[in-house]
């Protein structure tokens, strides 16, 4: 049975509400996040917060990619960063530093610590980095989440340009290995956190 059509687009700075609340949706059973966010009861809310913060941060929501299935209803994004701006700045975190404790509180010191690490393990050659990628769980097995990847990955192999990747979620290990990632190296966060994979993408 053929898929019904997907359209995507990039985002503008009006879409920031509208990938934030996607996103929060997407990520409420995922690994990392639930090892920061305990609390199942609070989850929700904390992760509306802290995906509103993402979104507030990233300056460029252009290169974001959104996608709607026949229905017009957008329910998948994808948030990249370009190559050499993976990282997000230390004068950022500073400035952020009361919204930051405001999403994590008592998690705060966990959560730098575990990005302290993921940073640790990223590749330092020139890549386009895949930072958040979901779609909402009604939404899920249509083909959105693949479609808001590929979108940019044509770009990058129009550019020549690698991408990467890290996720907690082995179940989509397999999705992103037919998207053309290969699994680089894994990793454990201490302190009983998460498994990591790190998966890299070499143009086509």
């Amino acid at each position: 049975m053929q898929r019904p059509p997907i359209v995507t687009r990039p985002a503008t700075t009006a879409d920031r509400p509208l990938a934030a609340m996607i996103l929060a949706r997407a990520f409420i059973d995922d690994p990392a996040l639930a090892f920061l966010f305990r609390d199942v009861a609070d989850r929700p809310r904390r992760l509306a917060r802290f995906f509103a913060l993402i979104t507030s941060i990233d300056m460029t929501p252009e290169l974001w990619t959104l996608a709607a299935d026949d229905t017009g209803t957008e329910s998948a994004a994808a948030l990249w960063r370009p190559p050499g701006l993976w990282k997000t700045p230390t004068a950022a975190m500073l400035v952020h530093a009361l919204p930051l404790l405001q999403v994590f509180g008592l998690s705060l010191p966990r959560a730098l610590a575990m990005q302290g690490q993921i940073e640790a393990h990223h590749p330092a050659a020139p890549h386009w980095y895949l930072q958040f990628v979901g779609c909402v769980s009604e939404r899920h097995g249509r083909g959105l989440g693949g479609a808001v990847i590929r979108a940019r990955l044509a770009q990058c192999d129009a550019d020549g340009m690698a991408a990467a990747l890290e996720t907690a979620t082995p179940a989509n290990i397999g999705i992103y290995e037919s998207l053309g990632f290969a699994v680089t190296g894994t990793y454990q966060i201490k302190g009983g956190g998460p498994k990591f994979w790190s998966m890299w993408r070499e143009p086509r």
